[in-house]
């Protein structure tokens, strides 16, 4: 991706598309200065939100969610000097957690 936030990200699709700010923000249901935060990295994008950014930019939505989650823990892990072996311990640990019979 490139940039140093995912709100970055979602900035670039609405420039390149020309949306202004307030009619992004209607279609979100949030207030322009929430999306302008949102934006700047300020706050936290809610994973909630990548349907509508997929549907109103016409992007794969399964390959946005990818995009956020695989940014997500990027910044997470950045600092840590096992960031490497931590991946593959988590990937284990889906594997694990995956296989498990699911209960009602």
């Amino acid at each position: 991706m490139g940039m140093s936030s995912f709100g970055e990200y979602i900035r670039q699709l609405r420039e390149e598309t020309r949306m202004p700010l307030r009619k992004l923000a209607a279609i979100m249901d949030i207030d322009q200065s929430t999306l302008s935060k949102l934006e700047r990295g300020e706050r936290p994008v809610n994973r909630q939100v990548l349907p509508i950014i997929a549907t109103t930019f016409h992007l794969d939505e399964k390959e946005l969610i990818i995009k956020f989650m695989s940014h997500y823990v990027a910044n997470q892990l950045v600092n840590e000097l096992y960031a490497q072996d931590i991946l593959s311990a988590a990937c284990e640990e889906i594997k694990s957690l995956q296989a498990r019979p699911v209960t009602f």
